[in-house]
């Protein structure tokens, strides 16, 4: 196999170190993606196995950039069957438990209730302690559920306070519904891993000796449990390869701990450190003003990134009277430019800091007639799709209740709740004699049939389509996001039934922001700047610079200095999505769940030397510290 490396001295020798561990400090745009995917083939090139190794990432979206440019690097004639294997954490967690996970009592078969099924789990514990969820908020209950299983901390170290002994009771009560309906939430994913591994040594060494090379995209994203997964699977052949920067560190919210990164050496104090500094994405001007923001955090491995595109445009900064002003000025320079043809909306991106600042963004976007996407909102949350898969779900799984009651009387077929009761406590019931042979027929064209005409057996065995053929136009466009689910299940046909299903419904499940983007639709990306991570455009709107929304105001003000630089990260994570062209704005007065306030411009933007802004025209801005 020959590879041509088109790579700087840096790359190069992150792509020919092979061996042991290696810590790849790889800065924004610095082409780490590319790397990896050269290191891969570089791995197979000289004799290892492909499948012997395993690259984890953080998105779907990433993962499938990988396998393409892996694939691109080596002639198909010569590329190994079986190919590595490329996915996220969860991904990988999910595949190893189908595989070895009755040794901890997790059958093959096991449904993975996402976030808002997880939510409904936590809403029915309430309701059968009889606990009021006015008083004990659901969603704050379930984000201390998973924050504390992402810190692998057990119950037992949470019944001092009166809160904690609601918030023991509630999640013994959760657990408990799981584990009747054979489910795992996302964490449990992770978790029920680690577990294995560290239970049964035996299973550990398998699939360390399945996979002796191990890579990890991302690594300051990972949290306590994802650190000690990839340690345990290193541990035995140290063939460890991790990527990642502390300067785009976001996530601690969700349990990530960029100190992980700077253990790095500790854990493994043979490893080889390689930095990448040379920037192939963006202007040489956006990356001083980047730098500039940075190097006032102090929790980081220092670094200069530098470009070879040492021309480019000054950062405008707009000020807006209001929240419409700005939404206005933005609509109305993204239509001009497009129009002008100077700019696809395909490369143009408008990022936010909170999501309720997309409402007025959307009205402008109309308004001008522009095309545009909003990233995050998930297909496979509209109810229409939940439903579908619920049927999929319950046919292969009859325990997963949450599946049952969502769907047994959906189409209608007159069991209400008082029937319900009765066939979730045992009870044959008449009524239920339809669904129960709907859903075994379902579960013989999983088990016989390829992924995408499992789906068409839903669509048509269920009643779906018959009930949402009633002339509307909000059904027809209901049945018309089924039929899309048939042509997304495609994607599944190659595997052997079920398991092209069982990878359906995972992928359903463990869905990210970022794999929400049409890449065939031509239109403006609006976005949070979380959903942003990892993604490139000509130019960037960074919308709301005001104090108190970006940085954004914490509730707690527990760690408010590691907070304030995690919110500094996010705006360098902002400025560095940029290749060509940054406007920056923000709004005096902007009205915030319904209340009117005046506000002042970012701290941030005093962080940006003068010489690399200009003002937008005909606006005076002034920023006073």
């Amino acid at each position: 196999m020959s590879m041509e490396f088109s790579l700087n001295q840096a790359q190069e020798r992150a792509v020919l170190t092979a061996d042991g561990p290696v810590l790849i400090v790889a800065g924004a745009g610095s082409g780490k993606t590319m790397v990896l995917a050269h290191r891969i083939a570089h791995l197979i090139e000289k004799g290892v196995k492909a499948d012997q190794i395993l690259a984890i990432t953080f998105t779907n979206k990433a993962a499938e950039e990988m396998r393409n440019r892996i694939n691109s690097l080596i002639p198909n004639s010569q590329f190994p069957i079986p190919k590595p294997w490329v996915g996220t954490f969860h991904s990988f967690s999910a595949f190893v438990l189908r595989q070895s996970g009755r040794a901890i009592g997790v059958g093959k078969t096991f449904s993975i209730v996402d976030e808002e099924d997880s939510l409904a789990l936590v809403k029915e514990a309430l309701a059968d302690l009889e606990l009021d969820p006015k008083k004990f908020e659901p969603r704050k209950l379930r984000a201390l559920i998973s924050r504390k299983k992402n810190e692998m901390e057990g119950r037992e170290n949470f019944n001092q306070s009166y809160f904690e002994k609601i918030l023991v009771r509630v999640w013994e009560k959760y657990e408990e519904k799981l584990e009747k309906a054979k489910a795992l939430d996302f964490d449990d994913l992770l978790l029920k891993t680690v577990e294995l591994f560290s239970k049964h040594p035996g299973i550990l060494e398998e699939w360390q000796e399945r996979f002796r090379y191990l890579h990890v995209d991302e690594y300051q994203d990972t949290n306590l449990v994802q650190y000690h997964l990839a340690k345990l699977l290193a541990q035995k052949y140290r063939n460890i390869c991790v990527v990642g920067d502390i300067d785009q560190a976001i996530y601690s919210w969700r349990g990530a701990d960029f100190r992980n990164i700077l253990h790095f050496e500790r854990d493994w104090p043979e490893a080889k450190i390689i930095t990448l500094e040379e920037n192939y994405r963006s202007t040489q001007l956006i990356l001083d003003a980047a730098n500039a923001v940075i190097v006032k955090n102090k929790s980081r491995v220092p670094k200069n990134l530098f470009s070879q595109k040492k021309s480019g445009p000054k950062i405008t900064l707009f000020e807006s009277v209001s929240e419409e002003e700005e939404a206005s000025f933005i609509a109305a320079l993204s239509k001009t430019l497009v129009r002008d043809g100077k700019i696809p909306p395909r490369e143009i991106a408008v990022l936010y800091r909170t999501n309720f600042q997309s409402r007025i963004l959307e009205e402008k976007m109309l308004e001008e007639n522009i095309p545009y996407q909003v990233v995050g909102v998930k297909f496979y949350e509209r109810k229409e799709i939940k439903d579908t898969l619920a049927y999929l779900k319950a046919s292969l799984n009859s325990e997963d209740l949450l599946s049952v009651k969502r769907i047994i009387n959906f189409p209608p077929r007159g069991i209400g709740k008082a029937l319900l009761t009765k066939f979730l406590a045992g009870e044959k019931l008449r009524q239920a004699e339809e669904f129960i042979k709907i859903t075994s027929e379902i579960k013989d064209a999983i088990e016989t049939k390829n992924a995408s005409e499992a789906v068409k057996s839903v669509i048509q065995k269920s009643g779906l389509e018959d009930y949402l053929q009633d002339g509307t136009e909000e059904s027809e466009m209901r049945l018309s996001n089924i039929k899309e689910l048939v042509t997304l299940a495609r994607r599944y046909d190659e595997a052997k039934p079920p398991e092209g299903i069982l990878k359906l419904l995972e992928d359903a499940a463990l869905m990210s922001e970022q794999d929400t983007m049409k890449k065939e639709e031509n239109s403006v990306k609006l976005m949070t700047v979380h959903a942003a991570k990892g993604l490139e455009f000509k130019m960037v709107f960074i919308a709301g610079l005001e104090e108190g929304l970006f940085p954004h105001r914490a509730i707690s003000r527990e760690d408010e200095e590691l907070r304030q630089e995690e919110e500094r990260r996010l705006f360098y994570v902002a400025l560095t999505r940029a290749k060509e062209k940054i406007y920056l704005s923000y709004a005096v007065f902007r009205t915030i769940f319904g209340e009117r306030r005046i506000n002042l411009p970012s701290s941030f933007l005093l962080d940006i030397p003068e010489e690399f802004l200009e003002r937008a025209p005909d606006k005076i801005i002034t920023l006073e510290s």
